[in-house]
């Protein structure tokens, strides 16, 4: 699935994953190929973003999430 993690600054990550592990408002989510759609808020955090063995993790200070048709969209603090 295609993953973009933007702030109103840079782009930290755009590019492929097979898991996102998101701290969600309410409690952690962790996102996979073909998962529902879903718009929610985050609090504050780690993103990890896993593709194969290679994992990277971003610290956000909350923000909201989409995912729709394979796309993750995270728009961060």
């Amino acid at each position: 699935m295609k993953v973009d993690i933007l702030t109103p600054d840079t782009t930290l990550f755009s590019g492929e994953a097979t898991y996102v592990g998101l701290p969600g408002a309410d409690g952690s989510l962790g996102i996979m190929n073909s998962h529902a759609p879903l718009i929610t808020t985050l609090q504050a955090g780690d993103v990890v973003v896993k593709n194969g063995s290679s994992e990277e993790r971003f610290t956000v200070g909350g923000g909201t999430v989409e995912v729709l048709n394979n796309v993750v969209t995270v728009l961060a603090e």
